[in-house]
């Protein structure tokens, strides 16, 4: 019983690091990102980045300045452990509104998460990412209609520190897994 408890627990940590992933990615938190790797991670991107995770972050500020929105949504996840070592297949629909010279554009994917982890001094933190598209769906120009009537009045989501998460919570803090 015990080495369930101890898997169940360990397979919770590594949801909430995957959930951390999305949160720090949607809201260009870096710092957050940054405590989300082991320092000598990689990361694979495809097109935009293979190497180590911590050069990627600090390529993000670049990668990230013309999305508008960055949007998350992991589905499946599924995990196996090995002691202080795991795998997952994340699945994830991440959908992106990337300003251009002309209009923005909207890019909805639909992909996986191909990662690893390892458990060091205690606490789960990627060791590998990467990047794998199974379909994608693009629309030039945007059909994302925030000034829509219906939206009017709602609390609208931003990157950085002018999301409104920030002003309503206490407990999850900017920089913070």
């Amino acid at each position: 019983m015990d080495a369930r408890l101890q898997a169940l627990l360990d397979k919770q940590d590594i949801t909430d690091l995957v959930y951390a992933y999305c949160n720090a990615s949607d809201r260009h938190d870096l710092d957050k990102l940054r405590q989300l790797y082991h320092p000598d991670a990689t990361d694979d991107h495809g097109g935009f980045f293979k190497g180590l995770a911590m050069e990627f972050i600090d390529q993000l500020p670049q990668i990230q300045a013309p999305m508008e929105i960055l949007h998350h949504n992991v589905t499946n996840i599924n995990l196996a452990l090995d002691g202080d070592y795991a795998e997952g297949e994340i699945y994830v629909l991440a959908f992106h509104r990337i300003r251009t010279d002309a209009e923005p554009m909207d890019l909805l994917i639909g992909g996986r998460y191909f990662d690893r982890y390892e458990k060091r001094e205690g606490v789960w933190k990627y060791s590998a990412r990467a990047v794998v598209a199974d379909w994608a769906t693009v629309n030039n120009p945007s059909t994302v209609q925030l000034d829509h009537p219906l939206v009017q009045g709602s609390h609208i989501g931003k990157p950085g520190l002018d999301d409104p998460s920030y002003d309503f919570f206490k407990l999850l803090k900017w920089g913070e897994r």
